[in-house]
This record gives structure tokens, sequence and C-alpha cells, in this order.
């Protein structure tokens, strides 16, 4: 499920995945889990997006190419998450914040929003289990709108700073508009206005902002032009908050007191087989990107391309009759998974496994298919190599033709091509 990959197309594909199946979650621990997700191993992550492979390939593929990292709830978080709680949590060890309570959360959310009623209000303070956050219904007297506030970590200069703060790709989420910026202090800053649904099948707008700090601290605004974030109906044409106004609300100083007063937990380290010095580097998505373009036939126009620093990378190509999305995940480390993965797949002679499906690309889109064809080299390294495509040129969007740009043929030629040796 592309903590959404980032947002990275993924960390926003999964976002509305994550709101797609995760209904019971409230609005507002979003950011919690996200950044709990963006912050988990990336191998564990791949392996239980891999798991479902056969039965959701059009949202496993999304998984597997990182542009939406799931996010988790349990207490196994890699080292990677404390590591990144560590580098904001040094500095104020020693002086050890006193905790924000909930009620005062709540005091300083209505004094920096609009005059206006509160309703269905849920806070927790900063001292509590898993976390600091406020969720209000807010009416301004031109329609109830769900407001919520969170509050997270990450690690000052990881990938998961961009996946927070950059526009994300629209072939992925369309959005209305998107802004991001650097502040004079150093944060950076994204205003996004977009939809609760990707594709739009319900109109409910959910505008956002997300502020990093230099240290790493990171605050979430999101709020809906109805009460709930699903499952109630638009009551307002918009959302309550300007884009100038949720700037405002998001860069509070008091919210930066909220998150230096949050504990942070040391976190076990959790085994993944091979040391992070024993297992190859991860393949660069511009590399990836070069490889997958060098395969295509030359009768195919790529009139787009983008992806993730590394693991996944995709092309939109036009051979004249309608744009195709074609997407690849190259991964190591993915051997003690083959069985599952190539279970109804066959052998070749060199020992690389392969599987293929095709599909329903998305079940909300009628006539979008998804085509894929998943190898795996021999070896003890696990290089995995997943090409997919779709008959539309974008995430949720209309078929654009009957059937995917490339063959089945064209696509196992492509993935079992040994160009991407050279990417292990």
């Amino acid at each position: 499920m592309p903590e959404k990959q980032h947002q990275d197309p993924f960390e926003e594909r999964l976002a509305a995945a994550l709101r797609d199946t995760g209904g019971a979650f409230r609005a507002a621990d979003r950011t919690a889990l996200i950044d709990a997700g963006r912050n988990r191993g990336r191998r564990t992550l791949t392996r239980r997006r891999t798991g479902v492979l056969g039965g959701v390939a059009g949202v496993a593929l999304i998984g597997v190419g990182g542009a939406m990292l799931l996010p988790s709830g349990d207490s196994a978080d890699a080292e990677q998450s404390s590591a990144a709680s560590r580098a904001t949590a040094g500095a104020s060890a020693s002086a050890a914040p006193e905790p924000v309570s909930g009620d005062a959360i709540l005091k300083s959310l209505k004094e920096l929003l609009p005059e206006g009623e509160f309703s269905e209000v849920d806070v927790r303070g900063s001292g509590e289990k898993p976390g600091p956050y406020a969720q209000v219904v807010f009416d301004d007297g031109q329609g109830a709108a769900a407001i919520s506030l969170g509050f997270g970590r990450v690690e000052p200069g990881s990938p998961q700073v961009g996946q927070l703060t950059q526009c994300p790709d629209e072939t992925f989420t369309p959005y209305d508009d998107c802004h991001s910026s650097r502040l004079d202090d150093g944060s950076t800053l994204r205003l996004l206005q977009g939809y609760e649904y990707p594709d739009r099948r319900v109109d409910t707008k959910l505008w956002s902002a997300d502020l990093v700090t230099a240290d790493g601290q990171h605050v979430s605004v999101s709020e809906w032009n109805s009460s709930a974030e699903k499952g109630a109906p638009i009551t307002r044409e918009d959302p309550p908050l300007s884009t100038e106004a949720l700037k405002k609300l998001v860069t509070a100083d008091v919210w930066r007191d909220v998150v230096a007063a949050t504990p942070v937990a040391s976190k076990p380290s959790v085994s993944t087989g091979a040391s992070d010095e024993e297992r190859p580097p991860a393949a660069s998505g511009k590399d990836i990107t070069e490889t997958l373009v060098g395969l295509l036939p030359k009768e195919l126009d790529v009139v787009k391309k983008g992806g993730q620093d590394t693991e996944y990378s995709y092309v939109v190509v036009d051979d004249g009759r309608g744009a195709s999305l074609v997407q690849v995940n190259v991964q190591h480390g993915m051997d003690d998974v083959a069985g599952q993965l190539y279970a109804s797949g066959e052998t070749l002679p060199d020992g690389t496994r392969i599987a293929t499906h095709q599909g329903v690309g998305d079940d909300r889109v009628p006539g979008v298919v998804m085509w894929t064809v998943d190898t795996m080299r021999p070896g003890d390294d696990g290089f995995r190599v997943v090409i997919s495509e779709f008959n539309n040129g974008s995430s949720h969007g209309e078929p654009t033709r009957d059937t995917p740009a490339l063959t089945m043929d064209q696509m196992r030629e492509i993935a079992l091509s040994e160009e991407w040796d050279e990417l292990r």
C-alpha cells in the first residue's frame, strides 16, 4: 500500500487505502499512524505487503512500490523509528518538559480557531498513549466540519520529511491545490486542498496542513466539509479554514511544546535476517526508471515519469491508442516469502521464479484492468523485479483503452531482462 509514497506516490495512496478500509480509525490518530508506518523497517513492511499480492493484486503492488507505507499500531517498531524519535528527543531529555493535558490542547485549539460552536470533542494529552491529538466538530455558522490535530516526530533530513511536506504526485493523488515552502525558521510546510477519496466516489473535501520543523517535530491539521471524514453527508461547500488560516493554526508555537512534551519510548529493534551491512543497498528510483525506459518498445511514447528515491518507479506511456500506467518494483531480501509469491507460478531452467496475473485494476472504476509479471532471480539475495500496468494513465482514472499498452509477453521479456541484474 505505494506513511502515505509519500508521500511519494505511495504515502498518499496508502492514506487513501487506509481511509477506504480503516473507517474505525479516528481522524486525528492518522498522523501518529502514518508517522509510525513510515518509520517502520522497509523490509518488514515489504514482506507484509507482498503477502497479499495474490489476493489483492492492485493494492499489493501499490504497497510494494512504497508509494504508501502501511501504518502499524503494534509496538514492534524498527530501529529507524527509535532513531527518528531520539533525534528530536535528545535536546529535551534532560529538561523533561511537563506533560500537556488534553484539556490544555483543546483550549489552545479553540483559541486559535475562529468563533464558532464545538461538539463531539475528543482529545488526548501528551502523556497519554499512543500520543496526543485533538478532534472536534466545528461550526462557524455555515455548516459543521470535522477538524483534527495530530503530532509526531520524524528524523530530520529523512525521506519521511519529504513524504510529509512535498506535494503528492497527481498520477496517484488528485487535488485542487498544493503548496510546499520553507519557512524562515527552517521548518517545511505543505498546504494541500484535496479529497477524502482519491477516486472522488464521494465528493468529501479534505484540506490539510503539515509542518515539519528543522529538528523533526511534525504537526498536522486536517479539515473536512462534513462532520466526519467519512460516512457523513457534506454540510458545506468547503472546509471552514482557508489556506492562510490553516497555516496560522499549524504553525502556532504552542504545538511544538506539545511535541516536545511527548515522551519518547525506546522500542526494541526487530530482527529481519541479514544486517544492513550484509544486505545490498536498495536500487535507486532513478536507475529503475532509466532501466525501464530503455527496455520499453520503441513505439511507446513516454509521456510521464515518477517514483520514489528507491525501489519504485513508474512511467505513463502512450502508443497513440491511449495512456497506460506502467510501474516497477525492484527489491532485495524477498527470498523468505518466495513460496507465497510464486506458489502458483513457474520456475525457469536457470532457477528464476515467475508469476503472472491479469485481473481487475480498481474495483471502484469500471473497466480498469491490471496486468502483472512478478519475478525473482535465483540466489540468496532474494532479488525481485515486479512489473504491473494498467489501461489508464493515473490511479483511479477512467480507462483510456481496452487493455494496457504492453502485451503480457512484452512485460515478461522486460521483467526477465538481464539489465535488471545491474541493480543487484
